[in-house]
C-alpha cells in the first residue's frame, strides 16, 4: 500500500518589499501579543503554530488577520491597559462587535447606530466596542471624526460667547462646512451629525436617529429651579476617534463605551469654565454669596450640581456611578492585577476624581506609568475633506441598506446587570460572516464581507 503523501512547507515565502509604511503590522509586536494571549489563556496551547501562521501572513502581505478570539482578548486587554480609565474593574465584560469587514462610510455609520442600541440597553448601560476595518498596507481603515459618537453642538455667537458646548465648536464648524443645517431654533443641546472618513471614498455625514440617543433631563431633589434650566445629558459616553492597537495592527475606528461616572458630567462637562460653566448659575439658584472665593461658593454649587446629575440618572433608570464607589472599585481592580502579577498603569491626573479628591482612596498613592499594549492610542490629527462629500441632514428612512450589506440585527435587550469580574463573560459577536482566512492569505475587507 502506498503511503499517503504529506504536504510539507519549507521555509517562508519570498519576503515582500517593505518600507515600514502605515498599515504594516509590526512583527515583534505581533509575536509579543500572540505569546501574551496564549500565556493568559493556557487552553489555547503553545503559541508556536499560531506564530508560524502570523509570520507567514506578514511576510507575504505586510499584515495578518487576527482571529475572533484574538480580537476579543486584545480589545479587553486594551481597556485593562488604559491608564486614563478608572472603571477597568469590568474589563472582562466588554462586548466585542466584530465589523472588520466594514470599511465603507455608510456601513460605519450604521454600525455606530447599532452600537448605541446595544450599549444603551434601555438604560442598563453595557460596555461595548465595535471594531471596523483595520489599517492595511494597501489602504487605511475608516476614521470617525467625532471624538464621541454623541456630541452637542457649540455655536460661536456674534458677541464672542458660545451657545452649547464650547468643546465642540470646531466640530460644529466642520459639520456646517460640509452642509449640516442646525435646527431652526438653535439650543444648548443640539445633537451633531456623525462624520466618517474612508480611503478613496467621499466622507459621509449623517444625523443620528433620535430614538437611539437616550438623554437624561437634569433635576434636583430639593431645588426645583434647576429643572427650569433645561439641562440634559446623553446616557452613553462612546469614545469614537481613538485608535485601537492590538498585536501590531491598528484599528482607527473602534468606538467603545462604559458608563458615566457622575463627576464627568457634573464636575467637568457642566462645571468647567471652558464648557457649560454652570457653577455661577447654580450658585445663584442656591442664593450663595459669590462676592469672594473664601465663601467656597464654587464648591457648594459643584456638590449640588453633581447631586443633581446622580439623582437624575438614577431616577431615569440609567446606569451611572459616583466617584467614591468607583474609586474603591479601581483599588479592587488594582489589587487584582497585582495578584495576577501584572502591572496596572494609571495616570494620577485622570484616575483621581475632580471633586473631593482626598476623600477617595485613589488619591493617596502613586501608580505605574509605563504604557502597555494592546491599548487605545490618541487620535491622529487629520483634515476633513470638504468636497466632494456625501451628506444627509435627515435620518434616512429605515436606515437604508448600506453598501456592504443589510444592517445586522441587534440582539434582544436583556435585563441582566453588567457582567462583574468572575462571572461568565459574553461571547464575541460576529456581525459579518467572513469566510475562513487561509494561512498566508490576507483578503481585502471588501472581499470577505458576508
Amino acid at each position: 500500500m502506498t503511503a499517503p503523501i504529506r504536504a510539507i512547507r519549507v521555509g517562508l515565502p519570498p519576503v515582500r518589499e517593505t518600507d515600514g509604511s502605515p498599515g504594516e503590522a509590526d512583527p515583534a509586536e505581533a509575536e509579543e501579543f500572540i505569546r501574551q494571549h496564549h500565556a493568559e489563556e493556557p487552553r489555547l496551547g503553545p503559541p508556536e503554530p499560531r506564530l508560524e501562521q502570523v509570520r507567514w501572513q506578514i511576510a507575504v502581505t505586510g499584515t495578518y488577520r487576527q482571529t475572533p478570539a484574538e480580537l476579543q482578548f486584545g480589545a479587553r486587554v486594551a481597556w485593562r491597559n488604559s491608564a486614563n480609565c478608572i472603571g477597568r474593574l469590568y474589563w472582562r465584560s466588554l462586548r466585542i462587535r466584530d465589523l472588520r469587514a466594514v470599511d465603507d462610510p455608510w456601513g460605519v455609520f450604521v454600525g455606530c447606530v447599532n452600537h448605541l442600541k446595544l450599549a444603551t440597553n434601555g438604560g442598563r448601560i453595557r460596555p461595548v466596542i465595535t471594531v471596523f476595518a483595520p489599517d492595511a498596507p494597501d489602504r487605511p481603515g475608516p476614521r470617525i471624526v467625532n471624538d464621541q459618537i454623541i456630541r452637542y453642538a457649540g455655536y460661536r455667537e456674534p458677541d464672542g460667547s458660545v451657545l452649547g458646548d464650547p468643546r465642540n465648536e470646531a466640530l460644529t464648524a466642520t459639520a456646517r462646512s460640509l452642509g449640516w443645517r442646525p435646527p431652526a431654533q438653535r439650543g444648548r443641546f443640539d445633537l451633531l451629525p456623525l462624520v466618517v472618513q474612508t480611503a478613496n471614498r467621499p466622507p459621509l455625514m449623517a444625523r443620528l436617529p433620535a430614538d437611539v440617543v437616550q438623554e437624561v433631563p437634569i433635576t434636583h431633589p430639593e431645588l426645583p429651579g434647576l429643572a427650569e434650566l433645561g439641562l440634559r445629558w446623553h446616557a452613553v459616553p462612546a469614545i469614537s476617534n481613538m485608535r485601537l492597537r492590538i498585536g501590531g495592527i491598528t484599528y482607527p475606528a473602534a468606538p467603545f463605551n462604559g458608563w458615566y461616572m457622575g463627576t464627568e458630567i457634573g464636575a467637568r462637562n457642566f462645571a468647567d469654565t471652558d464648557r457649560y460653566n454652570l457653577l455661577p448659575v447654580v450658585a445663584e439658584l442656591l442664593q450663595l454669596d459669590t462676592s469672594a472665593e473664601h465663601t467656597l461658593w464654587r464648591d457648594r454649587a459643584m456638590v449640588e450640581l453633581n447631586r443633581a446629575v446622580l439623582y437624575s440618572f438614577h431616577a431615569a433608570g440609567v446606569t451611572i456611578t459616583d466617584h467614591h464607589t468607583e474609586s474603591a472599585r479601581f483599588i479592587t481592580h488594582l489589587r487584582g492585577e497585582e495578584r495576577a502579577g501584572r502591572s496596572c498603569p494609571a495616570d494620577w491626573s485622570w484616575i483621581v476624581p475632580p471633586m473631593s479628591a482626598s476623600q477617595t482612596p485613589v488619591f493617596h498613592r502613586y501608580y505605574d506609568t509605563q504604557a502597555l499594549l494592546p491599548n487605545f492610542l490618541p487620535a491622529e490629527t487629520e483634515t476633513v475633506a470638504r468636497c466632494p462629500f456625501t451628506t444627509t441632514n435627515e435620518v434616512p428612512a429605515g436606515l437604508a441598506t448600506p453598501a456592504h450589506g443589510p444592517p445586522q440585527p441587534v440582539e434582544p435587550v436583556g435585563s441582566a446587570p453588567p457582567v462583574e469580574v468572575g462571572e461568565p463573560v459574553p461571547l464575541i459577536e460576529v456581525d459579518g460572516r467572513p469566510r475562513p482566512v487561509e494561512v498566508g492569505v490576507h483578503p481585502h475587507p471588501a472581499d470577505i464581507a458576508g
